[in-house]
């Protein structure tokens, strides 16, 4: 039986997993977009918008989620609908104004593919098992994982699937390539490390 539900963290313990999973996502989607680098999840359909028009991630992604919040109260609850919320916003923030004091030189695109995926993989487990997600296909995810057993991870490789589709048409398919190789390890920490029979959300 897990030890580790959402209902077993204390106030303390969930703010720290937010904000852990909100810095740490902001810091992989910095490096992202520092490589040129498309994802896969709302973040990257908002990442999409902000290539396609010049608008910037952070307010694209923060109105983006909006829709989904609606999905996450009526299935998983006001508390999911909230901390989802706060990541969201945190997140939204933290990329805004995280530049300022962090920057990116050189980086492999291989090594970068890799290290997008871990941040953004254990961003996300953390917020998952302190009862949040990082907004839209991941409330979807969950709301399938907990409705049918299928496992959130997979959910979101469908969509990302459609989304790397899309960012054919405005990336090489070197760039889209390497971009694949990050959303997929994403996914897989997500698939192997997320179980709805040790974590319930």
């Amino acid at each position: 039986m897990s030890d580790t539900s959402s209902s077993r963290h204390s106030p303390i313990e969930d703010a720290q997993g937010l904000a852990y999973g909100s810095f740490m996502a902001a810091v992989g989607v910095l490096l992202l977009t520092h490589l040129g680098f498309v994802t896969g999840q709302t973040a990257g359909l908002a990442i999409l918008i902000s290539y396609a028009t010049g608008w910037g991630f952070a307010p694209v992604f923060f109105l983006v989620n909006l829709p989904f919040y609606w999905l996450g109260y009526r299935r998983l609850g006001l508390g999911f609908m909230l901390k989802s919320f706060i990541a969201v916003a945190a997140m939204s923030a933290l990329v805004a104004t995280l530049p300022a004091g962090l920057q990116f030189g050189h980086v492999h695109p291989a090594l970068g593919a890799l290290l997008v995926g871990f941040l953004t993989g254990s961003a996300l487990l953390a917020l998952f098992r302190h009862g949040a997600s990082l907004g839209g296909v991941g409330i979807v995810a969950l709301y399938v994982q907990d409705a049918t057993g299928f496992r959130a991870g997979w959910t979101q490789m469908i969509f990302d699937a459609c989304i790397f589709a899309c960012a054919l048409m405005l990336r090489d398919w070197q760039t889209v390539g390497w971009s694949f190789l990050g959303a997929v390890v994403v996914n897989l920490v997500i698939a192997i490390n997320h179980r709805r029979d040790r974590y319930v959300v």
